[in-house]
């Protein structure tokens, strides 16, 4: 397995659509999945898509510990398709690995339903709510050519994550001396 480079936005594989996988079950896929497993264990990220490694293809891998809201345990999902279950929304922020130090607020469905097929050509479908949720939809946008910035309907909320962290920790109060 090898740790793939991440590519940054102005790359032009993260501006449009991928291409469907065409046999979910073949060898040159297997590869491209565990070497996406091994460069997401690599990095402080939850999810990577196929075209933040520069390939060109609907796969996406996640995982999330519990430490990040609902755990999202390792999936290796392939042409994946996702709708919103209501209409109900939550904003956070959000950031991504191909935005390196960056950090945005994105309206996101609060809940929904997620599907696509694991590397055995088996179907797999789920319902995820919270971070599980935000995290699906974040990485399929990948898939549609689409990065976090282009759904934030405020960009006063782009910052560089370190600022932000600055920020709150001043914002806490401090224990005073008895």
């Amino acid at each position: 397995m090898t740790v793939l480079p991440i590519v940054h936005m102005g790359h032009p594989v993260l501006a449009r659509p991928a291409c469907p996988v065409a046999d979910p079950t073949a060898p040159d896929i297997a590869r491209l999945a565990a070497d996406m497993v091994e460069t997401l264990a690599a990095t402080t990220g939850a999810g990577l898509a196929a075209p933040q490694v520069g390939v060109d293809l609907r796969l996406v891998v996640l995982k999330a510990p519990a430490a990040r809201g609902e755990a999202v345990p390792l999936t290796i999902l392939i042409n994946p398709w996702l709708y919103a279950l209501g209409a109900d929304c939550e904003s956070d922020y959000e950031g991504c690995l191909s935005l390196p130090g960056l950090t945005g607020v994105v309206p996101r469905a609060r809940q929904i339903r997620y599907g696509g097929v694991g590397l055995d050509g088996a179907p797999l479908v789920r319902e995820a709510s919270g971070f599980h949720a935000r995290l699906v939809q974040h990485e399929c946008d990948h898939l549609d050519g689409r990065l976090y910035v282009s759904r934030m309907p405020d960009l006063s909320t782009l910052a560089y994550t370190q600022e932000l962290l600055r920020q709150r920790a001043e914002a806490q109060p401090q224990d005073q001396p008895a």
